[in-house]
């Protein structure tokens, strides 16, 4: 067998590999929120964390391996290095394995030890380093061993069919169909790599008759510029520290994160989104990671606007991972407290807004 014939060989058996896993893959589930104040409002949380990698990113992941492979970017003895803040090197750990790739993940300083543990229980092996040092150490390493660098924040809005085949926004409303407002009002997100939001996005534009009846807002951090890049339209924006909410929020803006097909953005404090996922804890009776607070305290600022004009409809948003990656962060007071986050107010807020459908400080 030539070379080549050996590489074409590899490359129809590693796709097969990872169609055969996305065939055994069941869609996630799509919960209805219950709260008092809904008052011809609905809330649906599209439930991500039951991936088999326990995360939104298991998706990009998947899409990114299939880029790479169907380019001529890997083949059977390349290196796999990425550059995140744990959850999607977790599943591209994932997917490395089941190819039988080495893989490495160049990771913050302050990622989750949780996240950690999981990217070394795939096979990977992790660098820690600077937040600022992240893109540098990927592509060095990636030079050095002649690998691959995944380089999610450029190529989540490419990867990604927004079209359709089965993609997220796709899934949402093939869910949505029977609910008493199948077309949402809003669906909200939040932003690291822009992969979502550019899908959902493009999705919307794609089809008409939703882009006239659904409008995106993307929810940002702090310690984030994609916020401030939607108002401004400055490429060159930078932060000096990076996001506390792991997973969303940049410090530069991202190659993937395309403003223009976003229609809202909403700014949402650390503590706003950290007291958020501790109350949908006993809403949902589970935990939730942080990115997924941000999600629906925006969420809440919407509905909140709707029940205030008395306007009807739905509004969607995403469980992006489970909590039990954050039990020495984001559910440890003693950590909070180290942030200087003080949670009391928006926890008052948020349940206050359960009884009154307002969400006022």
């Amino acid at each position: 067998m030539s070379q080549c014939t050996a590489k074409k060989a590899w490359l129809a058996k590693a796709l097969t590999i990872i169609n055969a896993d996305f065939n055994r893959s069941s869609d996630t589930h799509l919960i209805k929120v219950e709260l008092p104040c809904f008052v011809g409002v609905a809330l649906y949380l599209k439930d991500e964390s039951t991936h088999p990698t326990g995360s939104l990113k298991h998706r990009l992941a998947r899409s990114l391996f299939l880029y790479g492979l169907c380019n001529g970017l890997i083949n059977q003895d390349t290196a796999i290095i990425e550059s995140s803040s744990g959850s999607t090197a977790i599943s591209e750990a994932y997917f490395a394995r089941l190819l039988g790739l080495r893989f490495i993940a160049v990771v913050p300083l302050s990622t989750a030890a949780e996240k950690i543990k999981q990217i070394e229980f795939y096979g990977g092996e992790c660098h820690r380093v600077e937040p600022k040092d992240i893109y540098a150490k990927a592509l060095l390493l990636a030079d050095d061993l002649n690998g691959h660098y995944m380089d999610q924040f450029t190529y989540a809005e490419r990867a990604t069919d927004w079209r359709g085949n089965n993609n997220i926004a796709e899934s949402i409303f093939a869910q949505m169909e029977r609910e008493p407002h199948p077309i949402p009002t809003w669906i909200v997100v939040s932003a690291g790599t822009g992969g979502t939001s550019a899908t959902i996005g493009r999705y919307l534009r794609y089809n008409p008759e939703l882009h006239l009846n659904t409008q995106l807002a993307v929810v940002d951090p702090d310690n984030s510029v994609f916020f401030d890049y939607f108002k401004h339209r400055d490429a060159t924006a930078t932060s000096t520290k990076g996001s506390r909410i792991e997973g969303i929020g940049r410090p530069r803006v991202e190659p993937s994160f395309l403003p223009d097909v976003v229609d809202h953005m909403i700014h949402v404090p650390d503590a706003a989104s950290i007291a958020t996922m501790r109350w949908l804890e006993g809403i949902l009776g589970r935990k939730c990671g942080g990115s997924t607070g941000t999600n629906v305290y925006g969420a809440l600022m919407l509905i909140a606007d709707m029940l205030k004009n008395k306007q009807q409809g739905s509004v969607v948003s995403m469980i992006c991972d489970s909590g039990e990656r954050y039990l020495n962060s984001y559910y440890n007071d003693e950590w909070v407290a180290q942030q200087q986050l003080d949670l009391a107010p928006y926890t008052t807020q948020l349940n206050n807004f359960m009884r009154t459908g307002k969400l006022q400080n």
